[in-house]
């Protein structure tokens, strides 16, 4: 570990040393003209009289920069499907750092056609390299979903590595880890349990998103604190030319969103609500009871302070609750079994291009809490606070063969829980956990066709007297039709989630700091290959290992029981990930399939009696060996037509080896006479597996433009379309079940301005 460190460094040196000597410099941020949203993945090109070329692709924040640039007379293309084309000349001397900010405008040949084409090139490009898959509106609305809005959490659970608790509770396992082990960021914010607990919706509908990137493994060292994935989500910018927005109602939901110009083309502001309405909708389609509320907030300021900064403030709330299980007749009984959770963050986040040197600085500000409940709403037998202050910054120096990132970042987490007893050996009380680290990153880009990236993260506990080097890499090589993508490295998580596994619709989370004070760690390994043969078909497969130790999970019981102790345990995960995807005229389409094998090791003393050993393996509750996703989008005379079928085989659980009858021996007992209760008995555990998963979504949606600014969009859906009984919940105390939702046909309607 020593050595890469010093090897980085001294990258790090010569890469610094080979930046003294650069040329220009050219930067700057590419916006739409119509709303002044930032363009990603534009291409920025520099062409001289001569062979010379030079380029860079625009950022999220639509920023773009072009090192080393000898002195001339250079000609100017910035290109993007859809748009105009814009075109300058331009003469660069030595030395100079020149900020080129450009707009383009929406072309107006063949509109209608472009559209389209934006649209298909738009959805599912970014295939899968290195773990990362990008992820645009446009993608999303490839899913169908009673909402003609959209959510993002639709189309998560259509990726290969991701396993969805179904259309209820709410949880993301990404290829192996638990939903706690996922790090979720919205403009740079954490956010703790942003999912709802019904599986369409997450805090995030597709309206208030631009990009959003998904590491299931692999993440560079800009990420910590996690150690399964990260979810780095990038919210729209307001518009800052007009007022604009929309309203939709659906049968599970009803939304509105606005957004605006502050200050005409300099500041704008972006509010967006919605409001579950199940009672109204869904639970009356269905005629049966849907005991879920939830609803989410969210707000942005933006604003373009000069032509080098921006800055924004953004806001989120997100709120759930409902009854996890059968309910009972009793209505008291039935809210016993109630989990409520909040979750808020406020950030702050600024983007300077300094007028001097060649970088680009970010500073962010920001604030996450969770209040987590389970039980009656007036005294509830579980709650779980948490607070989360972060200070960090993030700088990239940029060079012709290689930037150099680096940050540093401050976080300090309050932690207060009280289990009723639940985690028997878990101490109750209120944790304070400080934190203090920076990274490395070197992109090297010497090779055509080759981004090599090593980096290291340092991260320092004062609080906990711990300190951890986290060496990580990443690498790409395109070579005509080809990519091969690695990616590998170790993480830590110093805040774990607490979860009852025993039963599969527990979402209950106590976050805490690891109960055994070994810090849970990861290693990740990846290797992929990508191939387009032909302009219409792309190919991709991806394999990957992790390993995982010092994780916390509930004892095995050989019968059921309200309250558990934890153990550690260790844990490995092996998968293979792959994709087909077919662009033809008015379809698009796509075929994602995941295999993966899970297995948790632990020592348990009593597990020694019953089965000869006290040290065991196990599959956990998660280990979905194969799923399919296959969704196709078809565009036909204004009407878009969306399918998708999914399959996951059985999750395992605990099989009932028995009965038997228990006598509380309270005092003098008579047992001829007490008969005691009836007792289920289980064995192994988690050896056996739940029924197969599979189901059929389908909607039809068209748009009726009223006026040049204002359209009306009529959506008819059918999830779960041939009515499979797939299973949520099982009860391990009294085997009862509940089954994910069945056949519901919806309408929605959004309209537009």
């Amino acid at each position: 570990m020593r050595i890469f460190c010093n090897l980085l460094l001294l990258g790090v040196f010569l890469t610094v040393s080979q930046a003294q000597a650069q040329n220009a410099v050219l930067r700057g941020f590419v916006r739409d003209a119509a709303d002044g949203q930032p363009l990603q993945s534009v291409n920025v090109v520099l062409t001289d009289d001569g062979d010379a070329l030079f380029g860079a692709g625009a950022d999220r924040d639509g920023l773009y920069a072009i090192s080393g640039i000898p002195p001339g007379r250079y000609y100017l293309a910035a290109s993007f499907i859809g748009y105009d084309t814009h075109r300058d000349t331009l003469d660069l001397a030595a030395d100079d750092l020149i900020t080129y900010n450009i707009e383009l405008s929406v072309s107006e040949d063949l509109l209608d056609e472009l559209v389209v084409e934006t649209e298909r090139e738009g959805a599912g490009v970014a295939g899968l390299t290195g773990g990362l898959q990008s992820i645009t509106p446009r993608d999303i609305a490839l899913i169908p979903s009673p909402d003609i809005s959209g959510d993002l959490a639709s189309y998560l659970a259509a990726l290969p590595g991701v396993v969805a608790s179904g259309d209820q509770g709410g949880q993301l396992f990404i290829r192996g880890g638990e939903p706690t082990q996922n790090q979720v960021l919205v403009d740079g914010m954490t956010v703790f349990q942003p999912f709802h607990l019904i599986g369409f919706y997450s805090a995030f509908p597709s309206s208030i998103l631009n990009v959003t990137d998904v590491y299931a493994g692999g993440f560079g060292p800009r990420y910590g604190g996690r150690i399964s994935s990260v979810i780095d989500i990038s919210t729209r910018n307001g518009n800052k030319r007009r007022m604009a927005g929309e309203f939709s109602a659906a049968p599970f939901i009803s939304a509105g969103l606005l957004e605006g110009p502050i200050v005409d083309g300099r500041v704008s502001a972006l509010v967006s609500g919605r409001f579950s309405v199940i009672d109204q909708g869904a639970a009356r389609i269905l005629d049966r009871p849907l005991p879920y509320d939830f609803n989410d907030q969210f707000f942005k300021l933006h604003a373009d302070l000069s032509d080098n900064s921006q800055a924004s403030i953004s806001g989120l709330r997100s709120f759930d609750r409902g009854i996890i299980g059968v309910l009972n007749e009793s209505e008291a009984d039935s809210t016993k079994n109630q989990v409520t959770w909040t979750s808020q963050a406020i950030g702050a986040r600024y983007v300077l291009l300094p007028t001097r040197i060649p970088v680009q600085a970010e500073l962010l500000l920001s604030m996450s809490t969770i209040e987590n409940t389970f039980g009656l709403s007036d005294d509830p037998s579980r709650t779980s606070n948490s607070q989360e202050i972060n200070l960090s910054t993030n700088v990239t120096h940029y060079n012709r063969t290689a930037d150099i990132s680096w940050g540093l970042h401050f976080r300090f987490s309050e932690l207060d829980s009280h289990l009723g007893g639940s985690f028997q050996n878990v101490a109750q009380d209120t944790e304070y956990v400080s934190e203090a680290g920076g990274y490395v990153l070197l992109d090297l880009k010497g090779i055509e066709g080759l981004s090599f990236q090593p980096g290291v993260r340092f991260s320092s506990f004062p609080s906990k007297g711990r300190n951890f080097i986290e060496p990580r890499v990443r690498m790409t090589y395109n070579r005509g039709i080809h990519q091969v993508s690695l990616a590998g490295g170790i993480y830590h998580q110093e805040i774990v989630g607490l979860t009852d596994r025993r039963d599969a619709g527990d979402v209950f989370t106590a976050w805490t700091t690891s109960p055994f004070g070994e810090v849970p760690r990861a290693i990740h390994g990846l290797a992929g290959y990508q191939i387009r043969p032909t302009f219409w078909a792309r190919f991709v497969i991806e394999g990957f290992v992790k390993t995982m130790d010092n994780l916390s999970i509930a004892e095995w019981s050989s019968f059921p029981r309200f309250t558990t102790r934890l153990q550690p345990a260790d844990g490995n995960v092996l998968g293979l990930d792959g994709r087909v995807e077919v662009t033809a005229g008015p379809f698009y389409g796509f075929v994602n399939y995941g295999y993966a094998k899970v297995r948790y090791q632990a020592k348990q003393t009593e597990i020694q009696y019953w089965f000869g050993s006290s040290e065991y393996e196990f599959f956990p509750p998660h280990d979905r060996r194969h799923q399919l996703n296959a969704v196709g989008s078809l565009t036909l005379a204004k009407f878009i037509l969306n399918v998708r079928w999914q399959y996951g085989s059985g999750l395992p659980f605990s099989q009932a080896l028995g009965f038997d009858e228990f006598v509380l021996l309270s005092g003098p007992t008579d047992v001829f006479d007490e008969h005691g209760d009836t007792r289920v008995l289980y064995t192994y555990p988690y050896g056996g597996r739940l029924p197969s998963y599979h189901r059929l979504d389908v909607s039809l949606e068209r748009s009726f433009e009223i006026s040049g600014n204002t359209a009306v969009s009529v959506l008819a859906s059918a999830t779960n379309a041939y009515d499979r009984s797939n299973l949520f919940y099982i009860d391990l105390f009294t085997l009862e079940k509940l089954d994910q939702l069945p056949f519901i046909p919806a309408v929605g309607l959004k309209f537009e301005f």
